[in-house]
């Protein structure tokens, strides 16, 4: 099992990015797929996540109605679209995933069996 994240970069207050999640070797039917994030300093936080089969999604408070997060099964990739970025949205980005029948809480990072490097985003105010 493989994830890599990519796609992060230095961006002004205001602007978007779209991170993506490339996975590979996957050998269970179904699976969520999350976004964390860490910052300095601070711990590990959820910031959205997708179920493969019902497309349930879950996002933190933080980020919802600015990010949003989707899937395309045929390229075993999942987006991140961050827009309106602020400068507390500064962190290095996760993708991990979780191979169960339900949707797996952010709440709840150690539910996440598999982690991908992080790509690191940068907002300047």
């Amino acid at each position: 099992v493989q994830l890599q994240a990519y796609g992060g970069g230095l961006v002004q207050a205001g602007g978007s990015l779209r991170l993506s999640c490339a996975f590979s070797g996957f050998t269970f039917p179904d699976y969520t797929i999350g976004w964390f994030r860490q910052a300095p300093g601070k711990e590990r936080e959820g910031v959205s996540c997708i179920h493969s089969r019902n497309g349930r999604t879950q996002y933190s408070y933080s980020v919802k109605g600015r990010f949003t997060i989707s899937s395309d099964n045929a390229k075993n990739t999942v987006y991140l679209q961050m827009n309106n970025l602020k400068p507390e949205d500064t962190a290095e980005y996760y993708c991990a995933t979780a191979p169960r029948g339900i949707l797996s809480t952010l709440a709840i990072p150690s539910s996440y069996d598999y982690w991908g490097q992080g790509t690191l985003v940068t907002v300047s105010s």
